[in-house]
């Protein structure tokens, strides 16, 4: 089992030190359910509490709150302690998934697929016709990826992925389980007789850019025609559903359960939180954000916080649910 000492942690955080513990730490935790060989983190007032009834040996702290570490206890303040969180959590990290071979005998590859340097392939994986995978990709067992469909390097796929064909994802990508890329798009017409729908054929792709993450069961439909577009480093949690032709700025994150329909246009850096919905060829511009639960029917504008449904500017809406609140509780 891994362990370090206070000070080696606190020599990869460059954090205040305060206070001491003998005790190795052999992983973080939680404030109530650490054990005393556990770190744990404190980003808020509201946790302070909790600290002196916490069995961790150490804590890891915002720089403007006050606490006393305690007898053979330890605190480390930094400036941000959900950032400094994550280095300890990548220190802790448990390996992958080890492959035994990297090309398992089972997976079914066409003979014009292009394989680079380093790639691993699970079991039972199907790679189609032209598709080119770049050095360094993992694809883990039951991936199946379509004709000329091309992954940058060190993307990760995991299982029940399915990428259809002509798409084009950008390197250092990571798709969890059973993530949808390229199904098509939902395109449906009333038939001249009005006695049943019609199929709109969805020829277009999706082109994913950089560093992106996608949450398990998410689905990017392709385009009408031309592109579905993920931006470099957009991160899009479990159960999210972009629809066709829509188009995601850089460093977007989508919550989970949040969907976009067709052709909505996402700016750089925009927030949209989760259960929201947007309105197809709706506009958000860049640094907006959409609370939780929002349903969005018109164009947001740069750096812009909408809430509620229909989404209206969140100090307004705020302002209403306090008179309905008064209001009910006078009737």
């Amino acid at each position: 089992m891994t362990s370090y000492s206070i000070n080696d942690i606190n020599n990869i955080l460059n954090g205040e030190l305060i206070g001491h513990t003998s005790q190795k730490i052999n992983g973080p935790e939680q404030l109530q359910n650490a054990k005393n060989n556990h770190i744990t983190f404190i980003g808020s007032s509201k946790y302070v509490k909790h600290w002196a009834d916490s069995k961790a040996c150490a804590a890891i702290i915002n720089d403007n709150l006050n606490v006393e570490p305690g007898e053979n206890r330890a605190l480390i303040k930094v400036k941000n302690a959900d950032l400094a969180m994550a280095k300890i959590l990548e220190l802790f990290n448990p390996p992958a998934p080890e492959f035994e071979a990297d090309i398992h005998p089972t997976a079914v590859i066409h003979t014009t697929a292009k394989i680079s340097n380093g790639c691993k392939i699970g079991a039972n994986c199907y790679i189609g016709k032209d598709v080119v995978l770049g050095n360094g990709v993992v694809l883990y067992p039951n991936v199946c990826i379509f004709d000329e469909t091309t992954i940058g390097d060190n993307t990760i796929v995991w299982s029940g992925t399915v990428i259809r064909e002509r798409c084009i994802i950008g390197s250092h990508c990571i798709f969890h389980t059973n993530v949808s890329i390229g199904a098509d798009g939902f395109g449906y017409r009333p038939s001249d007789d009005g006695r049943g729908l019609v199929k709109i054929p969805q020829i277009g792709n999706v082109i994913i850019g950089h560093y992106v993450e996608i949450g398990a069961n998410s689905c990017v439909d392709r385009a009408k025609f031309s592109s579905t577009l993920i931006g470099d480093g957009c991160k899009i949690d479990n159960l999210v559903q972009i629809a066709h032709n829509s188009i995601m700025g850089r460093s977007c994150i989508m919550a989970g359960h949040s969907g976009l329909a067709g052709s909505v246009t996402l700016g750089d850096g925009v927030i949209i939180g989760g259960s929201a919905s947007i309105k197809d060829h709706t506009i958000i511009e860049s640094g907006a954000t959409v609370g939780a639960g929002s349903g969005v029917m018109n164009n947001v504008k740069a750096g812009q916080t909408v809430l509620g449904y229909p989404a209206q500017e969140a100090r307004d809406m705020l302002k209403q649910w306090v008179a309905v609140r008064r209001f009910m509780k006078n009737q």
